[in-house]
């Protein structure tokens, strides 16, 4: 199921106003209870930072990057990231790389999720709001709140501007690290919003599919456009 991709097509060509529409989180995996099963046990699994259990979890082809191999072997190398296999640069980093991927883990995991076409359950459930190919996809975000202030200025003294629930904003310039970032609505408001509402629409989402033999595995686990 996808929604429908006209939704932000009337902001290709500029502030012109768009329809400004909500996509409220609604978590499927409840059909079928072998799948609300196998995913609390695998939340299970990643809070106790267990990787050999995780990487069980997972398809013999797991997909986890658009250049890597995939396969829960580089499962396991993400999750345990040896700093020996780093840059220099960046071996100091190790220990913040490797929880970093672990905590986006269990983040997209604990997103509300929905079934496509092929019976593939994937979270979070926005990853099938689809966006009008002439838009960069890595300036779209969801806001994954319900009434989150949106205000004049960037901070949390700033005028309000008013309560956005589940929507696509778009990011121009993205600022890493920033308490807020500067939005625009569909219908061209523009105001700021905090950051920890705000999830990147190329982020990472995940997928479980159920094998031949009727047992869900952790299938895809990926970021990027």
């Amino acid at each position: 199921m996808k929604y429908l991709s006209v939704l932000l097509a009337a902001l290709v060509c500029g502030p012109a106003l768009a329809d400004r529409q909500s996509f409220p989180p609604v978590d499927q995996a409840g059909r079928d209870p072998a799948l609300v099963a196998f995913r609390d046990d695998l939340l299970a699994k990643i809070t106790a930072r267990d990787t050999e259990a995780v990487v069980a979890s997972a398809c013999p082809v797991i997909y986890l990057s658009h250049g890597g191999d995939g396969g829960p072997e580089e499962l396991r190398e993400n999750l345990t990231l040896d700093p020996e296999k780093l840059s220099e640069e960046l071996r100091d980093q190790a220990d913040e790389m490797r929880e970093s991927y672990w905590v986006a883990l269990q983040d997209t995991l604990s997103q509300p999720g929905y079934f496509d076409d092929q019976g593939e359950f994937w979270m979070p459930h926005q990853w099938q709001v689809s966006l009008p190919a002439s838009l960069d996809p890595f300036t779209a975000y969801f806001i994954t709140g319900e009434k989150v202030t949106l205000r004049q200025e960037p901070s949390r003294g700033g005028a309000i501007l008013g309560l956005i629930s589940h929507e696509v904003v778009f990011i121009p310039d993205y600022q890493d690290g920033a308490e807020y970032q500067s939005v625009r609505l569909t219908d061209g408001t523009v105001g700021h919003m905090h950051s920890d509402f705000l999830w990147s629409m190329v982020g990472h989402r995940a997928a479980l599919v159920k094998s031949n033999d009727g047992n869900w595995q952790l299938c895809t686990f990926v970021s990027g456009d």
